[in-house]
């Protein structure tokens, strides 16, 4: 999934028709030239409707065109950067950008059906992809080959409300590290009474298959096994997982009667000062308080609880297949320049973001290492307008947390768990072991058809 909403679900080619011709003209048509320039079409331009970061966007291009007079940029608009109705058909059909955007768990798929470009030979002239966390550019790179290029990155962790902390007796600096401090948090906060639930998890629309992934990860199991063949749920860190959520859901009524939640259902609750605490990405803070009513000082976020891991997620830029040496060359320039800055360009100007009361001081993205990511700091929080206090448990305790992606067929699996998670918190008698061992045959099934 996407933080904080969906992301791209599984999709066919069975439309494509219709979704070609009118895609057709947004495609990588030449080779590039253009009047004596480089010509490159690149996607995930913010829409109009988004008016200050299209200005930004817009600048930025101007900026970096008059820095490189031979290189033409071509954007386009795209909300989300990623339309699943049209994604696989505009690679079927040969249509994408010539630089375009895709979700980590994207990158390998892109690549199986040859619609990549390679880009080993090119990133050499790169002068930041060495600044680029390592396990990020992993993700783009497949048998040894690089195929795109990091452009942000989430882990998940633990948002809390400090001050249903601190009303239920509990120390709003100590968030907590375990499943079990968190069940016990969780009923301290619900015993509170006036409708106050504990913890949130989500239960429906893949999300509670997404959570259960990410559970899972902090226990230091995984849904997947290592070649991608099996499932891995009917395991000792799945039915934890479980067991967890039902004695909170039953037991310890700390998770409220309503169930089969999504996102925003949870958003809402934490944002109405309801909610003590659920899993999430940094990302989702703004939101809670610009369009839920929450307050950024009540607002903290911590490491997972469980301490072995943490699901990452995030997006980056590939290169079309068709692309000439040139298109790719300026396509790398473009993306360290708009993208791969610290402090700088279209996502690291945080003067500028402050300026126009952007949220700046969240822990993440954080995508560079060594003294890249000294200098994004120490900008970011020089132009801090958030408590970034708030957030340094989430800073300290990720350091050591193993970070994995998504697992391969991600939606279809989360499909699957969805049934499960759900079972748990709306049957009090739901059969745990019986609903790993369906589940299991249910993933395997979809791995073997890949």
């Amino acid at each position: 999934m996407r933080s904080p909403g969906f992301r791209r679900t599984s999709t066919t080619l069975m439309a494509s028709a219709l979704a070609l011709t009118a895609i057709t003209a947004c495609g990588s048509s030449d080779d590039g030239s253009a009047g004596g320039k480089t010509r490159i079409t690149v996607n995930c331009m913010p829409p109009k409707s988004a008016k200050v970061d299209r200005s930004f966007f817009e600048a930025d291009i101007k900026a970096f065109e008059k820095a490189h007079p031979d290189v033409d940029v071509v954007a386009h608009d795209a909300f989300p950067c990623q339309d699943p109705k049209t994604f696989d058909a505009k690679l079927a059909g040969g249509q994408m950008e010539d630089v375009f955007y895709t979700y980590f768990t994207d990158a390998k798929h892109v690549v199986d059906i040859n619609q990549a470009a390679d880009i080993t030979s090119y990133v050499k002239d790169l002068k930041s992809y060495g600044t680029i966390q390592q396990q990020l550019r992993d993700i783009y790179t497949v048998d040894g080959k690089i195929y795109g290029i990091p452009r942000t990155g989430y882990s998940m962790g633990l948002i809390y409300n400090k001050k249903l902390f601190e009303k239920a007796g509990l120390d709003p600096n100590k968030p907590p590290a375990t499943w079990e401090e968190l069940r016990a948090d969780a009923k301290k906060i619900a015993a509170l009474g006036g409708g106050t639930v504990g913890y949130a998890d989500y239960s429906a629309q893949n999300q509670g298959g997404w959570h259960f992934t990410a559970e899972m990860y902090s226990q230091g199991g995984d849904v997947v096994s290592a070649d991608g063949k099996k499932a891995t749920v009917d395991t000792p860190e799945g039915k934890a997982v479980l067991q967890n959520l039902k004695d909170m859901r039953w037991t310890d009524n700390s998770m409220g009667t309503k169930q089969l939640l999504i996102i925003n259902d949870v958003q809402q609750m934490m944002g109405s000062g309801k909610l003590g605490m659920y899993l999430s990405a940094p990302d989702n803070i703004p939101i809670l308080v610009k369009e839920k009513g929450g307050n950024y000082k009540d607002l903290a976020l911590a490491p997972m609880p469980g301490g072995k891991g943490t699901l990452i997620g995030g997006d980056g830029y590939m290169f079309n297949k068709k692309d000439s040496p040139e298109q790719i060359k300026a396509g790398l320039k473009w993306l360290d320049s708009m993208f791969l800055t610290p402090g700088d360009g279209f996502l690291g100007d945080y003067t500028r973001a402050k300026q126009n009361n952007a949220p700046v001081g969240l822990p993440e993205p954080r995508l560079f290492t060594g003294a890249a990511d000294a200098k994004d700091q120490e900008v970011k929080k020089a132009n801090a307008n958030v408590p970034v206090a708030n957030y340094q448990a989430f800073l300290d305790g990720n350091q050591s947390l193993q970070m994995k992606i998504e697992p391969p067929q991600a939606q279809q699996i989360y499909s699957v768990l969805d049934g499960a998670v759900s079972a748990v918190l709306t049957k009090k008698d739901a059969d745990i072991d019986k609903l790993l061992k369906d589940a299991s045959g249910k993933i395997d099934s979809i791995l073997a058809r890949g």
